[in-house]
């Protein structure tokens, strides 16, 4: 009985120990994974269950000076899912009665609402089939995404991104740009895209092992920010307007590529840039000439011809070297000591002109006679301050050209020579139409522009050109120099172009040659109208610029594209008639 009774305290005493000991361990482990490991399994066990989400902040828009929207962003949409969650289910599938849905009939399901390509989805998927996320498609717009959402697939996931549209096309494709798929690409876009570009921001939810949300588990980790909204100067109506007509005119003479522009002459705002061909920014890759993904008016370098005469002119007189008036013998060539030799355009007796004539004929021997009244270093520093030579300061615009020139002209004799008639210096389309602003605003240089500033999120304006105006000649000298230009278009090179109807209209045109590298100038021109209106009070002035015209190669042909344009421009503007004929200054003497 006692013996009996010892092995029974025993076997007790062994099971006793023996739960003490498996208690201990749980004990043990339980501290291990609550105590010691509670970090570090958190995380993981968060990392299974926590689902991050990237909440876009939407990229401002660019609007013309009317608020119509030349890019907008829109709401897009990927549809993800959880590969390890991915498996028949019980549904409608966007029918109406339940039913046993197996895998591919899903998938085919979704790639008929989204256009989606089923292999591809399946590729994803097998891709890490136990993984929390895969892309079955993207960049859904909001029809095709209800469409899939309709389906009511339990292991979908949707993602929404912003996506960027163009409503006006191409008709301010060059101005805007583009973005790809590393950003902003071109124009607009990538010059002011600090003000553009939205902050991203993120979120975390947790989900079930069944797939769904667990709610109120979100959690924001950040707030999206908004791009700003980029206001331009840009008059969309007329943008189209100078965009059709370039382009016909264009094709007409089988020019190469053109341009035109439209200022506010008072402002130094541009209403429209326009360039032929140009780039449609919702479809690129259509858009074979890379050249025109941005704007030649702002970026293509050339030799702008007669129109520079302009200037010369207004410094002489602003010099007191000349006027109107000034009277000039002007053979049809012209000879150098170091054995160089210009001429006009067109063979001609010697004529006896005034300063008002040469401008009329646009004689290049006459405006260099009077021209080398100024120094070398004048003339220079005059194209500097009507806008040649240098940067445009209040345009920011990728791939303009630097244009960087020294204090002093480093020209040979013969480019001293021939920069008063516009050969041998480069310009822009929109250097050439600063300097008629400047002739328009009674000798005052406004720095164009075609940005007014970026409005950001918080209504704040950021980007704002620094437009301050310059006295680059004197009242009288622009005044005189605008009433000469009207000889241009009465009874000059201008002639042939039929009248704007009720306006006095000042203009020049210019017929450059293009050089051919080291074989010097060939057959090729460019061609150019610039010019402004009403010529008694100018309000508005337009180039248009033709590069290697075929069917006409003079300046003459350009002048149907100015004459429209400008005629738009009166019109749409209701700019008041002049009130009587141009009163003119004698051309010869």
């Amino acid at each position: 009985m006692t013996k009996t009774i010892r092995n029974r305290r025993l076997r007790y005493g062994i099971v006793m120990m023996a739960v003490i000991a498996l208690v201990a361990v749980f004990v043990i482990r339980l501290v291990d994974i609550q105590v010691v490991q509670a970090a570090e399994l958190n995380e993981q066990s968060k990392a299974k269950r926590s689902i991050p989400v990237t909440i876009y902040g939407t990229r401002g828009d660019i609007v013309d000076r009317n608020g119509v929207e030349l890019a907008d962003s829109v709401n897009r949409y990927n549809i993800t899912t959880a590969p390890r969650l991915v498996a028949p289910f019980k549904g409608k599938l966007g029918g109406t009665r339940v039913k046993d849905v197996s895998v591919d009939d899903a998938l085919q399901a979704i790639a008929k609402a989204s256009g989606g390509d089923v292999a591809t989805m399946q590729k994803n998927i097998a891709a890490n089939p136990k993984s929390d996320f895969a892309y079955l498609v993207k960049g859904l717009d909001v029809k095709h995404y209800e469409a899939v959402r309709d389906l009511e697939v339990p292991w979908l996931y949707p993602e929404q991104q912003s996506a960027r549209i163009y409503p006006t096309g191409a008709t301010a494709g060059a101005l805007t740009g583009f973005m790809g798929t590393d950003g902003a690409q071109a124009g607009l876009e990538y010059s002011y895209n600090q003000c553009l570009a939205g902050t991203n921001g993120s979120e975390t939810y947790e989900r079930g092992e069944d797939g769904v949300q667990l709610p109120g588990s979100t959690v924001t980790k950040q707030q999206a920010k908004d791009g700003g909204t980029l206001q331009t100067t840009i008059d969309s109506d007329l943008q189209y307007m100078a965009q059709q007509t370039i382009a016909s005119a264009a094709k007409e003479l089988q020019a190469e590529s053109a341009t035109a522009t439209v200022t506010n002459a008072k402002t130094g705002e541009l209403l429209a840039v326009a360039d032929y061909p140009t780039v449609d920014p919702n479809d690129v890759d259509a858009t074979k000439d890379t050249g025109a993904y941005g704007s030649r008016a702002l970026t293509a370098t050339y030799e702008p011809g007669s129109t520079i005469k302009a200037a010369i002119a207004a410094a002489l007189i602003n010099e007191g070297k000349s006027s109107p008036t000034d009277r000039a013998v002007v053979p049809y060539s012209r000879s150098f000591p170091w054995g160089g030799r210009i001429q006009d355009s067109e063979f001609h007796p010697t004529e006896n002109l005034t300063l008002t004539g040469i401008l009329q004929n646009s004689s290049n021997v006459g405006i260099t006679e009077l021209g080398e009244r100024l120094t070398q270093q004048q003339r220079y520093e005059y194209m500097k301050k009507f806008g040649l030579f240098e940067p445009e300061s209040a345009i920011q615009y990728p791939g303009q050209p630097s244009m960087q020139y020294g204090a002093t002209p480093d020209w040979s004799s013969q480019t001293n020579i021939n920069s008063m008639f516009g050969q041998g210096i480069s310009t822009t389309a929109i250097q050439v139409a600063s300097v008629f602003q400047t002739l328009a605003n009674n000798g005052v240089r406004i720095p164009l522009h075609m940005v007014k500033g970026c409005q950001t999120a918080d209504g704040k304006m950021i980007d704002a050109p620094d437009v301050q105006g310059t006295q680059v000649v004197s009242p009288a000298a622009a005044q005189q120099t605008v009433k000469m230009l009207q000889s241009v278009v009465t009874g000059g090179t201008l002639v042939g172009m039929k009248p704007i109807s009720g306006y006095n209209v000042a203009a020049k045109t210019g017929t450059a040659e293009v050089a051919e590298g080291s074989k010097g100038y060939g057959g090729q021109r460019i061609t150019s109208v610039a010019g402004m209106a009403p010529a008694e009070d100018p309000q508005y002035v337009v180039t248009v610029t033709f590069t290697k015209p075929q069917t006409n190669k003079w300046s003459s042909g350009a002048a149907p594209a100015f004459r429209t344009l400008m005629s738009q421009v009166l019109e749409k503007y209701r700019v008041a008639p002049s009130t009587s004929e141009a009163q003119l200054y004698p051309s010869t003497w």
